[in-house]
């Protein structure tokens, strides 16, 4: 619902410098479409670049009402807070934007659009958009998505929160600048924000998780040529004991391409440290044999993993480098930080296995 020209104002209260505000720091990071204004009553006057290091000019103000001399058309909540519920002052702001005139769209797990003072507040000819909710007419998954001529590469990640989103959109930007074809399949929140739809992935009941993410990838590569590309945000991890996003999205997605997304010297789940991780060599083998499953007889080769997006954001410069060259060694695949450097290299390990 939300289309790449609406002009967003992020409803983002002090979320700028805190996990938190994942969700809008990753729009501020990654959508391509105009963002006017930040509401972040913390950090209101200040720089987005020097509080976040994103590298985007936008004014952070302190309420709805200083925004609007920005024209923003669809308030949307950056926020991501523990339990899912709207904090008090985003409601305000929430409510302010809907009796201004504009929409709104969220992705917690409260449905906004339920709220009766939220519904009564909005304006004839705008909406409110929650995208966390299990899409219509879902079914169960028939590996409908391997008879599609185009590619497909799923990103799965050792841990929860590592980068399997913003290495999808890395390369989803290093494919423009090629322009090849591409679409991106968001399956979390932020992701679905940025692209402008997707599947809610942890809100579709587990018999229809595949089926959700096939209907999804079919539809995307709907308007993409035989040598087009989806890319598909992965969410979880196979190593994670509360994780059970990878199956449908392999099943759903009858991947082409895989892409493993670590994040540097991480050597067990980051919040649950007593779970190591395995190997990396070993959690290939393990990826491309999980994936080998539950193909149809003609769907070609079974996918590989093809590269390794590295997650080196708490190393510096050098050593970042050194963690890059030494996963490259151990495993024998191109490997890259698609945010510090951009995702070309991964791009390029896809392209030119085509056949393989």
């Amino acid at each position: 619902m939300l289309a790449a020209e609406d002009r967003v104002v992020l409803l983002q209260h002090g979320g700028l410098d805190s996990l938190t505000g994942k969700t809008g720091l990753a729009m501020l990071r990654h959508r391509f479409g105009p963002i006017v204004a930040v509401i972040d009553p913390v950090h209101a006057g200040g720089s987005l670049e020097g509080i976040t290091g994103i590298r985007r000019d936008v004014p952070i103000v302190a309420s709805l009402e200083e925004a609007l001399p920005f024209v923003p058309e669809v308030a949307v909540v950056g926020l991501a807070p523990s339990g899912g519920r709207l904090p008090d002052p985003v409601r305000r702001d929430a409510l302010a934007a809907l009796r201004s005139g504009l929409s709104l769209a969220s992705g917690l797990h409260t449905r906004l659009g339920q709220d009766p003072e939220l519904c009564s507040a909005r304006q004839p000819g705008r909406w409110i958009w929650d995208l966390r909710c299990e899409p219509e007419d879902v079914r169960v998954g028939q590996a409908r998505a391997a008879a599609l001529s185009c590619r497909r590469l799923l990103a799965l990640g050792t841990d929860m929160a590592v980068g399997k989103m913003s290495a999808c959109l890395a390369l989803v930007e290093a494919a423009r600048r090629r322009h090849l074809p591409c679409r991106f399949v968001g399956t979390g929140q932020a992701g679905i924000l940025i692209a402008g739809g997707g599947v809610p992935l942890d809100a579709v009941r587990v018999d229809y998780a595949a089926g959700a993410v096939e209907a999804a990838v079919l539809e995307a590569a709907e308007a993409l040529p035989a040598d087009g590309l989806v890319l598909v945000e992965g969410q979880g991890s196979l190593c994670h004991p509360g994780s059970t996003a990878t199956l449908p999205l392999l099943r759903g997605s009858q991947p082409t391409d895989l892409l493993l997304v670590h994040r540097a010297d991480q050597t067990s789940i980051e919040r649950l440290p007593q779970i190591a991780l395995p190997a990396l060599q070993e959690l290939v083998n393990l990826c491309e044999a999980l994936a080998a499953l539950g193909r149809p007889r003609a769907a070609g080769a079974p996918p590989r993993v093809r590269a390794v997006a590295l997650n080196t954001a708490r190393l510096g410069e050098q050593d970042a480098r050194s963690a890059v060259a030494s996963v490259s060694d151990q495993i024998g695949l191109p490997c890259t930080d698609p945010i510090r450097w951009g995702g070309e290299r991964l791009l390029d390990a896809v392209l030119n296995s085509c056949g393989e």
